[in-house]
Formats: C-alpha cells, structure tokens, sequence
C-alpha cells in the first residue's frame, strides 16, 4: 500500500495545524508502541542518538516505516546527533561542594589517584581564564580560574553537590567550529545508509557549523536536511542566529541547554524571535523539551505546561516535541494525545494572531505564494493544493500562515515526509503528471474530504517534476 492510498479519516476542519514530533526510546520501544505513536498524533519521531547502538536505531526505523504504510500517514524520521555533549566522568560517590572552593577537572582522569575531577571532553583545549563554568545542568556554577598542564582550575560561586556523568555547560566557550564529535562522525555514516529525513545538529555555535554539516551529508551522499539545535549563548547572538536560520533546513529550539546557556528568562523570548526568523525564511521551527515534562511520571499535566504547549501554537511554532514523556516516561502514548488534544483547543479558539516584523522579501517564489494566500482569501477557498518537487513553494505559503489547509502533492517521498513537520500541511504521494494537483482534488472529493461547490486554489509548474518551476495558479470548484 502507498502512502497516498490512505483516505484520510480527519476532516480538514479537525485536522491540527501545529505538528507534533515525538521520541523513541525505551518506553516506546516495540513496533505496536511506535504505530500507537503515529496513530494518536506524532507527525514526527526522532530518534536520540545520545542513547542505544546503531541496531536498535535500525530496528526503529523499520517499526516507523511499517506503521508510517500501514496508517497511510507520512512521517518525518530526525536523526538527533548527540555533539559535544560536556559531562563529568565517572567517580565513586557525591562530590560536596562549597562556596570559594577550587576544584580541578582534568580529562578521563582518576580522582582517586590525582584528586582531579574527570570529565568526558579535554576542556583543557578549549575553555580559558574567566569563562563560566556549569555543573549538574546548572546546579553548581563556577569561574575558571587557570588551565595549566591539561587541568581546568575553577572556583565555586555556590554551595552544592557534584554526581559522576552530569552534564557541563560552557556559556562563554568558543568550540571553533569543532562540534562535530568521533562518535558523530559515525552516527553521520550509519545514518547515511539508513531512511533518515532529519539530522538535528546538537551546540550549534555559528552558520559555519551548518555549512560544515551540509559538505559531510552531501559527501556521504545523503538527502537528509538538516535541523539545526539552538542551545548555546553564542548561536542566540543576533547576527548568528539569524545567519544559522537561513543555513539551515529547520530549527529546534533546545531549552534544556539554553536556559542554563543564557538566562532563564530569555529562553521565552529567544523562542519567539527564532519562530519570527522562522517565518521570514520559510524555516520550519521546533520547540523542545519539558513541555509535558511531568507526564514522564505522571498520567496528566501541569497546567503550567499546557499553557507552554498552548504558548507555542499561539507564537505559530511549526511544531512541538516530546523528549523524555515519550522515550523513558509512563505515559508516552497519553502524552501524544495530550498534546494533540491541547493544540486542536487552541488553534479552535484562538482569538489572536502573534504578528513578527515584516520582510520584503521579492523572490519569484515569495511572490507567486503571496499572490496564491491572497487569491485564496478573497475567493473564501477551502484549500490550497500545490504541487511541488522540493517542498520548497509548500514552505514559503505555509510560512504566510494562511489559515487555510495546505494540500501538497509530491512525486518524492522524501520530500512527502519532510513536509510532516511543517505547518498546517497534508502531503499526498503521486506519480510525476502535469495534473497531479488536478487529480489529487478530485480524488479528495471522491473520498468527501472536499464537498461539492468548495472552491480550491491550485498551484504547479508548467513542467511537472523539475524543483523551482511553480507558475500556474488555478482556481477551481469542486464538483
């Protein structure tokens, strides 16, 4: 069975805008899980590459796309590669730690032998007198003080307690463009070999990271886009953030780091500058972690947290993720329809629209998708079909937010599950044919997804196929 064979069974008027992309792991870790995922709601699962080996990976992927068929629901698969994850090494016991004191980190070292504090990664190459030092996710905050002989040297500004593998945060580090770790390296090959649409790079610093990114993939031969982590101080820099947007193919916003990166207080508003930006550059964007953090252990949410996931259908977040509530919680498949059911209350009763700094932007494309949000406006269309190649025209109308169902006809499957995460779209599988939109609509009506009188607006290229060709706009009413 085909993808596109599938008859929808939510009308358009039901269908949720906001996607929701979920994480496989432990809990979730059987194909009946991972089907159960796609059916409540994930448009997306991610596979974290932090945790399990390449065959476990392997296996996940082979349940998604069994299921993806089976259901008749395209589904984005996101490589989340783990980077230059800076944690503490192993030692016995808890360290106490007081205000003043100086401790000394030095790589893979033996604590009992040197009194030195192991760590996972030579910070010793790369941080410098000064710089901030976090512990523990933040918990333990130092300066350092000198790097002499490979050994870090810190001062603690407050009391606290030191536990073996917990992360390190360096706000004030430059990694030089070196964040593309061994272990990446051949997660990036493996993935190469493997059904993978995404390749979420983890501390991204600058555009370059990006760019570096994109000549491996394409050495590997892969056609994975790739999403870029927004986690460090330095990639939330104005001019940084705003070129690592427009480097990449889409971008999640990471809180967990980046509050302990940067103030608290300013992930809320970093959150909605890079779904702004997102906008702009017809990007798709992601907000993660902790959105329905208590459902890892228990059965329903704080009302905090549902007013964060209503906060980001609100800002107009492409979509949002679930980390641990799906991969390690107890309650993974309530957590999906949890949030399926607060994104559809939101978007059907939302009574404002956050608005973002224009952009003239006079692309051809731009503008042919300006002018298709505005004849569909005026004519009261039911939906707009388009067919498209890259998903590049899909983006740049769904970044408009027209407010009215975006139907994508694709003759590339990879582009039909890329486009699973993207705002309001519904992507359908068909073959190459200079009516593929034509034919879709009346294959919709068939199946009473479209009734009778609707009007539709049409969009495809005079030569069917061939990426950045979009020219015919066509309006038509269902018969």
């Amino acid at each position: 069975m085909k993808y596109s064979d599938a008859v929808p069974d939510v009308s358009l008027e039901n269908y949720k805008r906001t996607k929701i992309v979920a994480t496989v792991g432990p809990s979730t870790d059987s194909y009946e899980l991972v089907r159960d995922l796609i059916k409540e709601g994930a448009n997306g699962l991610r596979l974290n590459f932090s945790h399990g080996t390449h065959e476990e990976h392997g296996q996940r992927i082979i349940w998604i796309r069994k299921a993806s068929k089976e259901l008749g629901k395209p589904v984005a698969i996101i490589q989340d590669l783990q980077g230059p994850k800076v944690r503490l090494g192993d030692f016995d016991g808890v360290i106490n730690v007081l205000t003043g004191q100086e401790l000394h980190f030095a790589y893979n070292a033996d604590m009992e032998a040197t009194e030195h504090i192991p760590t996972q990664y030579d910070l010793a190459k790369k941080v410098k007198r000064g710089e901030r030092l976090f512990l523990y996710d933040g918990k333990v905050r130092t300066t350092i003080t000198s790097v002499k002989n490979g050994v870090v040297y810190a001062r603690a500004e407050n009391d606290g307690i030191l536990i073996k593998r917990k992360g390190m945060n360096l706000p004030d580090t430059d990694f030089g463009g070196d964040i593309i770790t061994t272990k990446d390296k051949a997660d990036l090959v493996y993935g190469s070999t493997q059904d993978i649409d995404y390749v979420a790079l983890s501390f991204v610093q600058t555009a370059d990271d990006i760019h570096d990114l994109r000549r491996r993939l394409k050495t590997l031969g892969s056609n994975a886009h790739i999403i870029s982590k927004i986690e460090t101080r330095a990639a939330t820099e104005p001019a940084n953030l705003d070129a690592i947007i427009q480097a990449s193919d889409a971008v999640m916003i990471a809180r967990g780091d980046l509050a302990v990166e940067t103030l608290a207080e300013s992930v809320p508003v970093v959150q909605r500058q890079i779904i702004g930006l997102g906008m702009r550059y017809a990007k798709p964007t992601i907000v993660a972690t902790q959105m329905l953090a208590s459902m890892t252990e228990m059965p329903d949410p704080t009302r905090a947290e549902v007013s964060d996931v209503a906060t980001a259908v609100f800002l107009g977040a492409d979509s949002v993720m679930l980390s641990d509530e799906t991969a390690s919680g107890k309650y993974p498949i309530e957590a999906v329809k949890t949030m399926k059911r607060v994104i559809r209350y939101t978007e059907a009763n939302m009574s404002l629209k956050v608005t973002y700094p224009d952009y003239e932007d006079h692309s051809r494309q731009a503008s042919i998708s300006k002018a298709i949000i505005s004849l569909a406006g005026t004519i009261q269309a039911r939906a707009i079909v388009a067919e498209t190649k890259t998903g590049a025209t899909t983006l740049q109308i769904a970044s408009n937010r027209p407010g009215i169902p975006i139907i994508a006809v694709t003759s590339d499957i990879r582009t039909l599950q890329q486009l699973s995460i993207v705002y309001d779209v519904k992507s359908y599988l068909r073959p190459v044919d200079a009516q593929a939109a034509d034919k879709l609509t009346k294959w919709l009506a068939t199946n009473k997804v479209l009734t009778k009188g609707e009007i539709v607006v049409t969009v495809s290229g005079q030569y069917p196929g061939l990426a950045g060709a979009t020219d015919t706009i066509k309006v038509r009413v269902v018969e």
